[in-house]
């Protein structure tokens, strides 16, 4: 038996577990599955395990619901830096997190001890087919690849995304294309897929698809990433709010990706596995 919080971010939901005093011997890929299913479990889109770090103020591993383990989360590192600030564990308004993606900075906005923004330094942008990395056959143009008739940007940002812009974004296929697109043989880690609508110089419309998930309400590392390439291809602004399905998110785009968003926890308990 062992606690567990529910939080959202944006609409994207994680089951949030403290292992910093590693008491939780299960595997992390196998518990993951478990409890992110609907109806037989909690149900999530991942889990967050929140662990030590020699490096860090606390290191997070994030999974996704079929038990692969991700190398970054932009919402779920929100709701890891709201979590341990208002349980007391870490009481900084700068957190540093380890990640597979390497060392995050987040800056915390606390009224009343209670944090109510969250700015997540995201790091810089890779855009090297060779670094992100992609077996890439046909070179149409530069950084861009030809995916059933859609010009498919690839980046990575932690993780590797694929963004697609669509003109009609309420009634495009997102699971068709997301799965094909997830799955392409281009991939040999598989990809998030941002199917992205420009409404304006100033604001983005998306629909996401993870790999790993499918189709979920936000992410935070593909929004950063849909921002970064509307803007380097698009020519949209460097300050853009991004829609998703679970709200609205601010990026900011510099030397490096400035995410910012809320967190909020849905409800705690405790589980026996």
């Amino acid at each position: 038996m062992f606690f567990f919080s529910k939080m959202q971010a944006a609409g994207n939901d994680f089951i949030v577990v403290n292992n910093t005093e590693n008491k939780i011997s299960y595997s992390y890929k196998l518990l993951s599955k478990f409890l992110c299913m609907e109806h037989f479990s909690i149900g999530a889109d991942g889990v967050i395990i929140i662990e030590k770090s020699k490096v860090a103020d606390c290191k997070m591993r994030i999974f996704n619901k079929d038990g692969s383990e991700a190398e970054m989360c932009g919402n779920g590192i929100r709701c890891l830096t709201k979590y341990v600030y208002e349980k007391g564990i870490i009481i900084k308004n700068i957190i540093r997190i380890e990640t597979l993606a390497g060392i995050k900075e987040v800056f915390l906005k606390v009224e009343n001890k209670k944090v109510i923004n969250i700015r997540v330094n995201m790091g810089e942008i890779v855009w090297d087919f060779d670094k992100i990395p992609i077996y890439r056959t046909n070179k149409s143009e530069a950084n861009v690849l030809i995916i059933e008739g859609l010009k498919v940007y690839p980046v990575l940002l932690g993780n590797p995304h694929a963004v697609c812009f669509v003109n009609n974004l309420k009634d495009f296929e997102v699971e068709r294309y997301g799965k094909i697109i997830e799955n392409y043989k281009y991939f040999p880690r598989k990809t998030n897929v941002e199917f992205v609508q420009i409404e304006s110089k100033s604001k983005l419309l998306i629909r996401i698809w993870e790999r790993g998930v499918g189709e979920t309400f936000s992410c935070g590392t593909g929004v950063s990433a849909a921002a970064a390439v509307s803007y380097k291809y698009k020519s949209t602004k460097n300050e853009l709010i991004v829609e998703t399905q679970g709200g609205n998110l601010s990026v900011c785009i510099d030397d490096c990706i400035q995410l910012s968003g809320g967190a909020e926890f849905v409800f705690e308990g405790q589980i026996n596995i």
